[in-house]
């Protein structure tokens, strides 16, 4: 037995290297927290990509990988990112005749909830006392990764830093948004769509797929209409907390 986990970690350690290891850990994580999500009866509270993430953890520990070792194999997967967030058009083409009815309270809405998104996260850094890399990371978290990447970057922040806070954001703005909108009555799918998407961004806009395609369509709205007003917005915003 002794052999076989000398052996096992030798393999760990030569192909630490490669990228051939972090995408088989990756997809491995993926699914078996897609599988564990099933079993566990599809919990709003705990989605797949929060069990995914777990799961790839405690690889990461037992396997001795360090993970800026997984980070550098793994990082061309950052990059389809940005192909998988194009591809969130095509739902938004084929609900294109809902948008267009209700353009003027999307126009209304989306600056004042984006801009809200991001200065209360920067206003309680602030009073808290955060230096400027942590205000700089925590700022996108209701943004999108492959455009939240880049404003962290462009601002000085920490990137890993960034990715917790943007699955925290994610998990708890779905189980918010499920549980205000029964609360309040908000049976519209466009109006949940919008606003888990808006506030979620990609866990938000899973979650909004699961309930119809309506709502999907109107989440990648508010992810992709957050995203870019995020852009454009936060770097200025940012100068007023960060001298």
């Amino acid at each position: 037995m002794t052999e076989f986990w000398l052996r096992a970690g030798g393999l760990v350690d030569a192909l630490s290297g490669l990228p051939m290891l972090a995408v088989a850990l990756t997809l491995a994580a993926f699914f078996a927290g897609e599988r564990l999500f099933r079993l566990l009866r599809q919990p709003i509270w705990c989605p797949p990509v929060l069990l995914s993430a777990f799961l790839l953890s405690g690889f990461l520990v037992v396997l001795g990988l360090d993970f800026r070792q997984y980070r550098e194999g793994a990082q061309w997967l950052t990059l389809l990112l940005g192909p998988a967030t194009v591809a969130l058009g095509v739902p938004l083409y084929q609900q294109m005749h809902h948008i267009r009815a209700l353009w003027r309270p999307i126009l209304v809405t989306l600056p004042v909830a984006a801009t809200l998104a991001a200065c209360y996260a920067l206003a309680l850094a602030a009073v808290f006392g955060a230096s400027a890399e942590v205000l700089a990371s925590v700022a996108p978290k209701s943004v999108t990764a492959p455009i939240a990447i880049g404003i962290t970057e462009q601002l000085g922040g920490s990137v890993s830093l960034m990715m917790g806070g943007l699955l925290v954001t994610g998990v708890l703005a779905t189980l918010f948004v499920d549980g205000l909108g029964q609360w309040l009555g908000i049976r519209d799918d466009r109006i949940l769509g919008f606003a888990l998407g808006l506030n979620g961004h990609a866990v938000g806009t899973a979650r909004a797929f699961a309930i119809s395609p309506t709502a999907g369509a109107f989440a990648s709205l508010g992810m992709g209409l957050t995203g870019v007003f995020t852009a454009l917005m936060l770097p200025l915003a940012f100068g007023l907390f960060v001298p």
